[in-house]
């Protein structure tokens, strides 16, 4: 499975599309890498993860429209999450961390 964190300075982001990387864990082979966030664009970032076979999302917050679009790909979503991005992955990969369903409410983008 692919776990993806949202990622800044090491840490769960905040918010899932002002991250500066995004840490996907492979967790069938353990191994981790970092890629650059390729910018936050109502719509894209969901569908750019699940493009690269990600199958969960951690953030610290997410808006709802990529809730649902992530949703809608059959990828799991974890909000609420703190800490040291590599430990946030590998605890969800044992089952130790779960989604609080946050979702961030004031997001205003252009259209």
């Amino acid at each position: 499975m692919k776990i993806a964190v949202a990622a800044l300075n090491g840490q769960v982001a905040e918010h899932f599309g002002h991250c500066e990387v995004f840490l996907i864990l492979d967790d069938e082979n353990g191994l981790a890498k970092s890629i650059p966030n390729p910018g936050h664009k109502p719509g894209f970032l969901p569908n750019y993860l699940g493009d690269l076979g990600v199958q969960v999302i951690i953030a610290g917050g997410m808006g709802g429209g990529a809730v649902e679009i992530f949703c809608q790909r059959n990828i799991k979503v974890v909000t609420g999450a703190k800490g040291d991005a590599l430990k946030a992955a590998q605890a969800y990969s044992r089952g130790e961390l779960t989604s609080s369903g946050d979702v961030c409410q004031d997001h205003h983008h252009a259209q």
